[in-house]
């Protein structure tokens, strides 16, 4: 698999996500870039995981359908022809970071991955769609790890 570069203006590989992204401040998305997309690319898709939740990995943020040629995202910025995903808050679109207080730092995993065919994914699908609907289909992919703790 081709491998991208994922980061961002916001924060660093393994730092702290700053606060302004988070639950509390209103659910405002950081902001994203990526590079290195496959030539095949015909899709991307970004997600965004908590596997520290007390209740098992929490989604964040699920987006399919982003132009292959679109090489990132801005602050709280929509995507015109993507399509969101429901996040385990239950709303479409970015839910920021809001461990438990007291918990140590979780880790925030932002994914980017390219496919190689169309998801066909449908505004408010979650995580287990996103899954089975890029299985084999990925041919590349980029990965960034904030952390959060209150």
């Amino acid at each position: 698999m081709h491998e991208m570069e994922l980061r961002s203006a916001a924060f660093t590989d393994h730092a702290p996500i700053p606060d302004d992204y988070s639950h509390d401040a209103g659910d405002v998305s950081p902001p994203l870039e990526w590079e290195d997309v496959p030539d095949e690319a015909v899709e991307l898709v970004l997600v965004c995981e908590d596997p520290d939740a007390p209740t098992g990995t929490f989604s964040h943020w699920l987006l399919a359908g982003i132009p292959p040629e679109n090489d990132g995202i801005d602050t709280g910025e929509t995507i015109a022809d993507a399509t969101a995903g429901r996040n385990d808050y239950g709303t479409p679109g970015y839910g920021g970071p809001h461990p438990p207080v007291g918990d140590d730092p979780h880790r925030y995993f932002f994914r980017v991955a390219a496919l190689g065919e169309p998801s066909g994914l449908e505004p408010g699908f979650t995580i287990d769609d996103l899954r089975d609907a890029i299985e084999e289909k990925v041919v590349g992919a980029g990965t960034l790890v904030g952390t959060f703790g209150r």
